[in-house]
């Protein structure tokens, strides 16, 4: 029976590894062991509840397809999760829903931070395989500034300080330093200033700058690799952190649980701690509250949109920097029109240049006002899981916070399922992301809600048309 396993799994690869890419397939399919096969039940072993999850959000239906395809239609498949020393495992086809006792015990298990390596190397995430220390790349772009971030009303605040940081890390108050703001307003860029500032102050210092989402997607690898003391010890030696988009950390426990270690460790030695985020602390969702009330241990410094005279200096000091002259009247044009954020307004200076050049044309105003209304048709307003709830809610007559709430009422119920359903198709939020901000919910929630809503479009008009309303409504 074993051999007949290990047959059928093979067999399931070799179609796997011609429709996924050779990395994903190395990464996410190498690793599975088939265990046994009884009747039409495979159980396979993988290393990880982590690794489990991944596999349903983003390769359950490649699974499904190829093991129906080996044993039949009726075909179940079944995990054996490695979990500390032992297995587990649940028959539910396609799924596997923990006990409630382990579940908890997932939560809550806690993380092995040793405080120090006896080796002279470590385990660097960035450059494998390990190196040392003093040779860790800070991933910053050398153009993001002091010198080209441009201070006014608007950011005031947040530049200060981040200047004041820069000059003394981890000796100030603002220890973590979080700036918040909307897209496109200059975080990224304030944050990889006091990276550069203080690598040119201190060049001794270990400075890092990495986003959220490669964070979550190292540590995910270090679990998988069993590597992830490897990756702790490397974070902890770092001197100034940079976090980015720290609210992708929703509904990550366990990775939320590895930045709290390395977020203590770092604070507790006198490290500075740098993060951005969309919203100030109160208003994470899906984040655990030992680590929002960490954030607001320092200072939370808002960047809002520029005013004009703020816009017309960022123009002008693109401008400079590019050694190019346009018109007085061509940049208070552009500056007035272009109010939403300030990598809008870069892009349509350079869409204007790009215009210029390319079509042998003089900038003037009129050439200005054909691009911004381009432009400004062409631009489409992001869309947010918190806008989705909205525009479900008022269409179905429902307040904003009943998604939020434990009731199973059917319309309630079917108005979080397409809320859910729209916030998948219309966002690059992942499933953990959108059931922590739509009623606390698990991935397997949302997987769930999307497929009862594809099932009722192909069966129901009366459901699918209001679906269609409801997509026009958020494309508008």
């Amino acid at each position: 029976m074993v051999s007949n396993c290990n047959e059928i799994w093979q067999n399931c690869l070799r179609i796997i590894k011609d429709n996924v890419p050779s990395v994903s397939f190395k990464t996410w399919f190498e690793p599975i062991v088939p265990l046994r096969l009884e009747k039409n039940v495979l159980t396979i072993q993988v290393p990880s509840p982590f690794f489990y999850e991944y596999l349903e959000e983003h390769y359950i239906d490649i699974l499904k397809a190829t093991i129906r395809k080996e044993i039949g239609h009726d075909a179940v498949l079944e995990y054996n999760v490695v979990l500390t020393n032992n297995g587990f495992a649940n028959s539910k086809p396609f799924t596997l829903k923990f006990p409630t006792q382990n579940r908890t015990d997932i939560k809550n298990k806690p993380v092995s931070i040793p405080t120090s390596t006896g080796s002279t190397e470590i385990k660097n995430p960035f450059v494998i395989p390990g190196i040392k220390k003093l040779h860790v790349d800070p991933q910053l772009n050398p153009e993001n500034t002091f010198t080209n971030y441009v201070e006014g009303e608007c950011n005031r605040l947040a530049r200060s300080a981040g200047l004041a940081v820069a000059q003394a890390p981890g000796k100030t108050a603002f220890n973590p330093l979080l700036l918040y703001g909307n897209s496109g307003l200059g975080k990224t860029h304030l944050a990889q200033a006091i990276g550069i500032e203080v690598k040119e102050r201190f060049p001794e210092k270990t400075v890092l700058y990495v986003n959220s989402v490669k964070f979550q997607t190292q540590f995910v690898e270090s679990v998988r690799s069993n590597n992830r003391n490897d990756f702790l010890h490397f974070y902890q030696m770092i001197d100034v952190l940079i976090i980015d988009d720290v609210q992708e950390f929703a509904g990550k426990e366990r990775t939320q649980d590895a930045f709290f270690h390395i977020f203590n460790h770092l604070h507790q030695m006198g490290k500075q701690l740098i993060l951005t985020s969309d919203k100030p602390p109160v208003e994470l969702q899906g984040l655990e509250q030992r680590l929002l009330s960490r954030f607001k241990w320092g200072l939370s410094a808002d960047l809002q949109t520029p005013d004009f005279e703020t816009r017309i200096a960022i123009l002008k000091n693109k401008i400079y920097k590019d050694g190019i002259e346009i018109p007085e009247e061509v940049i208070e044009f552009i500056a007035a029109n272009i109010q939403s954020n300030v990598r809008e307004l870069e892009g349509a200076l350079i869409s204007l240049l790009a215009q210029s050049t390319l079509n042998k044309k003089e900038i003037t105003l009129e050439l200005a006002s054909e691009m911004i209304d381009k432009l400004v048709k062409n631009t489409r307003r992001e869309i947010s899981i918190d806008y989705i709830q909205k525009i479900v809610c008022e269409y179905f007559g429902l307040p904003s916070e009943v998604l939020q709430t434990k009731t199973r009422k059917r319309e309630i119920v079917q108005a979080r399922q397409i809320a859910m359903y729209f916030s998948k198709t219309l966002t690059k939020s992942s499933l953990s992301t959108i059931g922590s901000l739509i009623g606390g919910k698990d991935h397997a929630t949302v997987l769930h809600a999307c497929k009862t809503v594809n099932n009722l479009i192909e069966t129901d008009k009366r459901f699918k048309n209001q679906v269609e309303d409801i997509e026009k409504r958020l494309k508008l």
